[in-house]
């Protein structure tokens, strides 16, 4: 039988792999040495990027004011995250186990979901005031729907085998919903929980900057209207920051339920 392997030339030195997470580190190196230099040699005007030494000396200054507008900013984080993550996943679940419910639903939030909803942001200031409640419903609702359809959209991925075994077995709705669409749709709700939980902090921090004299939107708002650029990407930085924290959590969490979960093949979810 000819030998159809590829072969190496002689002398040819092998090739040279990287790890995905070494080319992270070093993409993430470049961009720092390219915010620190750039600036510096004039290349950027400071006024629209400051070096990143001048950002974190801003950041290490103003510490004091910057922890509480955090706090003030991550309390309306966790709030609104337990509203738009829990009810989206646990009604996605609900909603994609029921066929004829599923397609009544689902469109409807494919097509809100399309509409820029920071317009519909002066209707909550109107409905509930410019204090932190139309903020918490606002990012609630910015988060609610990538977790609703996402979840949605796992439950129909999920083997048929499974939903008539529990039926032989005379599972309830939540017996079903818990023990079995909730593990086998785990990957993409974890999907979901990531792109709507990073919504939900950038709908938080969206509402400061519009209408609220306290956050880290309202930090940034201020110190953008003064014209201090350092001060305004040492608030960029927090968000930044923030929003690699909680996928670093969905990342922890992914690793947690991989014992949890049930092997998945396309089927139709539908009851």
């Amino acid at each position: 039988m000819a030998d159809t392997a590829v072969r190496r030339p002689a002398g040819a030195a092998p090739a040279l792999r990287i790890a995905p997470r070494t080319l992270r580190v070093l993409l993430g190196f470049c961009v720092l040495v390219a915010w620190e230099v750039l600036p510096r040699s004039g290349a950027i005007p400071t006024l629209f990027l400051p070096s990143l030494s001048d950002t974190l000396a801003a950041l290490a200054d103003g510490a004091p004011e910057y922890g509480r507008h955090l706090l003030f900013t991550l309390r309306a984080i966790a709030v609104s995250m337990a509203v738009a993550c829990g009810l989206g996943i646990g009604a996605g679940l609900l909603i994609g186990s029921v066929a004829r419910l599923r397609r009544i639903v689902q469109p409807l939030a494919s097509g809100l979901y399309a509409v820029p909803l920071v317009i519909l942001y002066p209707l909550f200031t109107a409905w509930f005031g410019i204090g932190p409640q139309s903020k918490i419903v606002f990012a609630s609702l910015y988060g609610l729907l990538p977790c609703l359809l996402g979840t949605i959209a796992g439950v129909q991925t999920i083997d048929r085998q499974y939903l008539l075994v529990a039926r032989s077995l005379r599972a309830t709705r939540r017996q079903t919903v818990l023990r079995v669409l909730l593990p086998a749709a785990i990957p993409t709700v974890l999907t979901s929980l990531r792109i709507g939980g990073a919504l939900v902090i950038v709908g938080v921090v969206v509402a400061e900057m519009l209408t609220s004299a306290e956050g880290i939107g309202y930090l940034i708002t201020r110190s953008r209207t003064l014209l201090d650029s350092p001060r305004v990407f040492a608030g960029i930085l927090l968000v930044v920051a923030m929003v690699f924290a909680f996928d670093g959590l969905v990342r922890l969490l992914d690793h947690r339920t991989r014992h949890w979960r049930l092997s998945t093949r396309s089927g139709d979810g539908g009851a």
